[in-house]
């Protein structure tokens, strides 16, 4: 791995206006992600972009006005990961804050129905809605679309993956990444534009008086659930998510989120008071990812829809079991993976196909994930759809810098018409599904295009450091500043730091953590530091460079810096 510093000089001649209480490598880590003075990190929602630029809004509302004054049975169409969870509980809550009194969902069964709105879905739906509204999907469902027209419903689509070829002939499309949308962040998740759809609606009705003084909807309530979906979808953290995601943390650290929020914080035992973006993505996300991967996300939607207290903590349990469940049969199927790729070591793949006929489809995307992140090489990982349809596999797709994920699917598409049924995605996650049968020739041919697209130097893995921490600066005061200064995530990292290191004790924690008190060289100051899944039978190095965050140790109450180690590295001593 080669560690590559982010640190840079802060630009000459320009105001930066930080004030004393801001510590300088804080100002640092800031200036290597572009934030070069105090306005630039103040996420106050007064900042955010304003709804009238986002493309297809107009006729959107106009719908939906139409649809609330006529008392339309509208029915919100999600998608069963964390994003489309809690884009639906946002859709259904907003709307009837909004004034819909007929406000139904449907997510579809991944075994069942397929991805999105698909014909399938639209043909199970009882009672016939009068509107669907999708939510983090719609943007690939041309036939679902279509069928859903041809019994009279009205479709508006709110999206945010990458269009196709072909669009759907809906009634009205939002989506930040459709040609020619001019909307400045491009990085909205699937429950961002749904919350987008949700501010001009209310505007609308605003203008054409539909509220008495004082009685407008307060739409930040639906913001805790905004920064979750937003979170957990891994979409780059530009300045107008960090402002959504710093708002909706503000709720939940200030005991205003909604019941099943609330639950799901205590089910994964973290603090309310001191929750985090990475809280969001670690353990809130997955939560609720694994209803959609292995049961039904409507656990999932129910539980961040309800206000009863008890019924929301029993949700966020049974959701966890589940996720424990999801955790095991992940652990196995990538020690299976690990498996058939040493096997195949001789093959070396530059894209890494993998199919195992006993795998879960719910969880090959996790597969995919973990083995990218140890082979730093794109991975499609491959189960069979269903149990009744042996003869397809589902595939998930995850990808490294420099390879476009969508992008690669396509071009095998061109190059290999009918090789590929179904695809879509954005540039680091894909799905896509394909015949049993054709299986070898795909993988052929997913390599081909890695090896053509990709060189040495970009399947060499590379971990960002914001450079080396100076003399005594590993504090207290310095960690909270750096847990507080986020909200960090996609495109917008946590800071770590680089230092050389003598390791002057260590000890295992369980069977594969390491606890380690390492001493630093230059000034003989010794740091508490731990390392995760690290131990493979070996002591650390005497004399290391490590890579790490520093972190607050909370032990029975009382708080102190510790070091969290993401990679280490062997010296050689002097």
């Amino acid at each position: 791995m080669r560690v590559v510093s982010l640190r840079r000089r802060l630009p000459q001649g320009v105001p930066h206006g930080w004030s004393t209480a801001v510590h300088p490598v804080l100002q640092q880590v800031y200036a290597a992600r572009g934030v070069l003075c105090p306005e630039h990190a103040e996420y106050r929602l007064a900042r955010l972009l304003a709804p009238q630029q986002l493309g297809g809004l107009e006729r959107a509302v106009a719908l939906l006005i139409e649809a609330i004054r006529g008392d339309w049975l509208i029915l919100i169409a999600g998608d069963y990961d964390c994003d489309g969870a809690t884009g639906t509980a946002v859709a259904v809550r907003g709307l009837r804050m909004l004034g819909a009194r007929q406000v139904d969902y449907a997510v579809p069964n991944r075994f069942i129905h397929g991805y999105g709105l698909s014909p399938a879905l639209v043909e199970s739906l009882q009672p016939k809605p009068q509107l669907i509204v999708t939510v983090d999907n719609g943007v690939a469902s041309v036939a679902g679309v279509a069928v859903a027209q041809q019994q009279g419903i009205r479709v508006i689509v709110t999206d945010h993956h990458l269009p196709g070829e072909q669009l759907p002939a809906a009634d009205a499309m939002v989506n930040p990444n459709l040609a020619g949308d001019e909307f400045p962040s491009k990085a909205l998740a699937g429950v961002g534009v749904m919350f987008y759809l949700l501010l001009a609606l209310r505007a609308a009705l605003r203008e054409q008086g539909d509220f008495a003084p004082g009685q407008e909807p307060d739409l930040s309530v639906l913001l805790d659930l905004v920064a979750v979906g937003t979170v957990a979808d891994l979409v780059p953290l530009d300045f107008n998510n960090r402002v959504l995601v710093e708002a909706g943390l503000k709720r939940i650290r200030g005991g205003r989120a909604c019941a099943g929020v609330v639950a799901l914080v205590e089910a994964s035992k973290r603090s309310l008071a001191t929750l985090c973006a990475s809280d969001l993505g670690y353990a809130i996300g997955p939560r609720l990812n694994a209803a959609g991967r292995l049961e039904d996300m409507r656990l999932g939607v129910e539980c961040l829809l309800t206000d009863d207290v008890s019924q929301a903590r029993h949700y966020a349990e049974l959701l966890s079991s589940i996720n424990q469940e999801r955790r095991e049969l992940q652990a196995a199927m990538v020690a299976e993976a690990e498996v058939m790729v040493a096997r195949a070591a001789d093959t070396d793949a530059v894209g890494v196909a993998l199919f195992e006929p006993s795998w879960h489809a719910g969880v090959v995307g996790l597969v995919a994930s973990k083995l990218k992140e140890r082979l730093h090489r794109p991975v499609i990982a491959f189960a069979p759809a269903s149990e009744d349809a042996a003869d397809e596999l589902r595939g998930s797709a995850r990808s490294i810098a420099g390879f476009h994920i969508r992008d690669a699917l396509a071009m095998i598409d061109a190059r290999h018409p009918g090789l590929i049924e179904r695809f879509g995605g954005h540039a680091m996650a894909a799905g896509l599904s394909l015949k049993t049968a054709d299986y070898p020739r795909f993988a052929a041919a997913f390599d081909a295009i890695a090896r053509e697209w990709l060189d040495q130097d970009q399947l060499q893995a590379v971990q960002l450091s914001d450079g080396e921490l100076p003399p005594g600066a590993a504090t207290l005061e310095l960690a909270h500043q750096l847990r507080a200064a986020g909200p960090w995530g996609q495109a917008f990292p946590e800071p770590v730091f680089d230092n050389v290191f003598e390791c002057a004790s260590w000890r295992l924690m369980g069977e594969r953590h390491l606890r380690l008190s390492l001493r630093d060289p230059r000034d003989g100051s010794v740091h508490d530091a731990v390392m995760f899944n690290a131990y493979e039978g070996s002591p650390p190095p005497v004399s290391l460079r490590a890579v790490y965050e520093l972190v607050i140790n909370d032990w029975q109450g009382r708080e102190s810096p510790r070091l969290l180690l993401r990679h280490i590295e062997a010296l050689q001593s002097t």
